[in-house]
């Protein structure tokens, strides 16, 4: 039985909840949005009060995994922002980057963006997108931040560099959900064709002469 953490042991509650979100991940893998707190309680070897003792409710859980893949997301999109290449170059790896980890786990995207419409009944009132739209806001801050240090975009700048980044959020977001239920094109297709939407300004905007660059 799960005992509360004893004096002397700083790291054993950050780490039972690591074990937590493991099994959980487990769970959204096979289940998708259907993953429920008793599969996941059952995965992790303990009963559903316990899993609510570490995260409240599948909200605060929802929220912990949440975080989980968003900085590890962002983790990938910073490396590709950065690589030494062109601009465009860089824009199609940040593109392909995103979809690429839409693709390669979409049982976890549906769970952080979609409701599972067979919800069990004590979860039918979660509701995913009053916590999914955080995300996204946060990639757009993430995204207005790199354009703002490393494009100049004249006066206004800062305004246009978060009009950008959560302009170019939102479109990452729904091509991709759309590209991922329908599979019209490959992603090499998908990526071209959002970057050619993209490139316009982007193109001729030159660097910041403080920044990076871009």
């Amino acid at each position: 039985m799960e005992t509360t953490q004893q004096a002397g042991e700083p790291g054993a509650a950050e780490r039972r909840r690591r074990e937590l979100l493991e099994a959980a991940d487990r769970v959204v893998l096979r289940d998708g949005p259907k993953a429920s707190m008793n599969a996941i309680a059952a995965e992790a070897g303990i009963t559903k009060p316990i899993l609510y003792r570490h995260f409240g409710d599948k909200a605060g859980l929802y929220q912990a995994l949440a975080v989980r893949h968003t900085d590890a997301l962002l983790d990938s999109l910073r490396a590709a922002l950065d690589a030494p290449a062109e601009r465009r170059s860089r824009v199609e790896s940040t593109l392909d980057t995103y979809l690429a980890a839409i693709e390669a786990r979409p049982q976890v995207y549906r769970f952080l963006m979609h409701p599972a419409e067979d919800s069990h009944a004590a979860e039918r009132g979660f509701d995913v997108g009053l916590h999914s739209a955080p995300l996204l806001r946060r990639l757009g801050e993430e995204l207005a931040d790199v354009i703002g240090e490393r494009v100049d975009l004249g006066p206004g700048g800062e305004r246009l560099a978060r009009i950008w980044g959560h302009g170019i959020v939102g479109m990452m977001h729904a091509a991709g959900d759309w590209w991922l239920g329908e599979r019209p094109c490959d992603r090499a297709e998908l990526v071209a064709g959002l970057t050619d939407l993209l490139w316009g300004r982007l193109a001729t905007a030159g660097n910041r002469v403080d920044g990076p660059g871009f």
